[in-house]
């Protein structure tokens, strides 16, 4: 299989960006980038001799800020998220089954919805791109940001309808586990398994989690996709 394919990682939020391209005319995808790294996505793009077309993002984040504006305006990438993310400064706002056009490459948005309003997947190929809506083992926690846990579990659902081999790559990876796959999950996630609706939605009431240490800072930030406050936005005007 002919493709470009790269998974980043931010030690600091555990964060998994992708970076995914046609071989063919170059253009390339981003998806979940972190502010702190923009330089090394730029290095990698002129490495692999790519064009940015597109900064995709799974949710409005609570534990790191997107390099989206930073991407933006080096690049002139355009930006797109769920419709029901509240990122209104995104070029594009995806409703289920939109598709992502890049060189001779399409993605298509999936929303799932559940660990905030607008989050969305996005399928691939062979792989999905689920965010923090499914993780490996596990899944998004649903106590903020307007999250719902018979949404997710609705969502998760959804996911998992996908044949069995089909790749699952998470928005985080906080155990050394970067991949898996729609079996596996099936299989395995300690949080989905035997679980009716109901038992998932009582579990996931009860985690008692302790509040994101950035939600204050990255959630603003990311609904204005990066920019400080103080910046203004070329895109909005």
């Amino acid at each position: 299989m002919n493709i470009v394919f790269r998974q980043l990682f931010d030690e600091q939020s555990c964060t998994l960006t992708y970076l995914l391209a046609d071989p063919m005319t170059g253009d390339a995808v981003l998806i979940d980038s972190v502010r702190e790294h923009v330089g090394r996505y730029l290095t990698l793009l002129q490495e692999l001799n790519l064009q940015l077309v597109w900064l995709l993002e799974t949710h409005a984040h609570a534990d790191h800020i997107t390099g989206a504006a930073g991407m933006r305006e080096v690049t002139g990438a355009r930006s797109a998220s769920g419709e029901h993310s509240g990122i209104s400064c995104a070029d594009r706002h995806l409703k289920d089954g939109d598709f992502i056009v890049f060189g001779g490459e399409v993605l298509r948005a999936i929303a799932t919805p559940g660990h905030t309003p607008g989050c969305t997947s996005f399928l691939w190929r062979d792989r999905l791109f689920t965010g923090d809506t499914l993780m490996i083992g596990g899944c998004g926690r649903t106590d903020f940001q307007g999250g719902d846990a018979g949404t997710l579990f609705d969502s998760i659902g959804r996911i998992l309808s996908h044949p069995g081999e089909t790749l699952v790559y998470p928005g985080h990876d906080y155990k050394n586990m970067r991949v898996s796959s729609v079996e596996q999950e099936r299989l395995s996630n300690v949080r989905i398994k035997d679980q009716t609706r109901e038992s998932f939605i009582e579990l996931m009431n009860n985690l008692n989690l302790p509040r994101p240490r950035l939600i204050d800072e990255a959630v603003p930030a990311n609904l204005r996709c990066g920019r400080n406050e103080d910046m203004i936005d070329i895109h909005a005007v």
